[in-house]
């Protein structure tokens, strides 16, 4: 047997004697496509134009929070709200949160950049945790890939987060050219800083940014780190980000003892077939998948949106936007036969 095949064996153990044998999907919801930093060699929003206002980058209020009542009523985890780099201003972050709360019932995972000890503070009514976009913890690499994006401003946030109680979690992309003597640093860093969440993506080459014209990592390196993380850290959340072009990947990346797998353009291809490929993958892993990524559920959605205490006309954004998603996975579901 193998090194990788010995890693994921143990850590597929360790993650039975820990968790429940299910797995969820998490979808990451974002204000925006544009970023202030704009320069980070792996980011889609590097690609944008450098000339767009950032205000026009921004979503409406009524999707967000359109896409949250998705993920509550299919049974998606919120892995982070996010978004570009200096998009939003506090006051309006805020307000945000206030509402999004409304809809998902719990305080969710921000992930904004690097903030003060001050807005931490004045959001906590708000947020479980905060999550740092360190990408990589190799400090030349991280210097070439994220130049205006140091690390030690996430370092500092990671601590006032402790001070007020807010979890941690943190980003690794697989791929931009790490190597295994960079998991010593890695697990250096979650011991230091009290990490409590890992999001284990495998690199995506975008068109336009630096990356675009490096190989797509293999499941094989995404399955190193990952069982090698589990080992290291038997309780660990660990969620695994799994693009659309990857979704065969998924039943051997569940044998490394991932929690939940994040990713896949649920909404656009929710019921078509990449969507029933990612459940026969979690089903023959022997997984439960809590959720569903093919079935609409039976829910009064005009109920949902009424309950929520906001004015009026937010109401009838909402209602129209949820609307054109629900119509386009109907349509896709439609496009399958049974």
């Amino acid at each position: 047997m193998d090194e990788l095949s010995i890693l994921k064996n143990k850590a597929n153990q360790i993650f039975l004697d820990n968790f429940a044998n299910e797995v969820s999907f998490e979808r990451a919801v974002f204000f925006s496509w544009g970023c202030s930093i704009n320069d980070c060699g792996f980011c889609y929003m590097s690609a944008q134009p450098k000339d767009k206002p950032l205000s026009e980058t921004k979503r409406s209020f009524g999707s967000i929070l359109a896409e949250f009542i998705l993920c509550k009523q299919f049974g998606w985890d919120i892995g982070f709200f996010s978004g570009g780099i200096g998009v939003l201003k506090p006051d309006e972050l805020e307000e945000m949160l206030k509402v999004i709360t409304q809809v998902t019932g719990e305080k969710i995972w921000l992930n904004i950049g690097p903030l003060p000890r001050n807005l931490l503070s004045r959001f906590t009514p708000y947020v479980k945790g905060i999550v740092g976009s360190t990408e990589t913890v190799n400090p030349i690499l991280h210097k070439k890939v994220c130049p205006s994006k140091p690390l030690e401003p996430y370092f500092k946030m990671f601590e006032y987060a402790k001070e007020l109680g807010l979890e941690r979690a943190m980003t690794f992309i697989v791929g931009m050219g790490e190597t295994k003597d960079d998991f010593k640093l890695l697990k250096e860093i979650i011991v230091k800083y009290g990490v409590t969440k890992i999001h284990v993506y495998s690199l995506i080459p975008h068109p336009g940014t630096m990356m675009e014209n490096f190989a797509i990592p293999s499941k094989d390196e995404q399955s190193w780190w990952i069982s090698k993380l589990r080992i290291e850290f038997p309780k660990l959340d660990i969620q695994c980000g799994i693009w659309h072009d990857r979704v065969e990947y998924i039943s051997d990346l569940l044998q490394t003892g991932v929690n939940s797998i994040s990713k896949f353009k649920c909404i656009e291809l929710f019921g078509t077939e990449k969507a029933r490929i990612v459940e026969r993958q979690i089903a023959s892993s022997g997984r439960k998948f809590n959720g569903s990524l093919t079935k609409i559920p039976n829910v009064d959605w005009d109920s949902e949106i009424s309950r929520l205490d906001i004015d009026g006309k937010l109401k009838s954004e909402i209602k129209i936007k949820l609307d054109v998603y629900l119509k386009k996975m109907k349509d896709n579901c439609k496009k399958i036969k049974i």
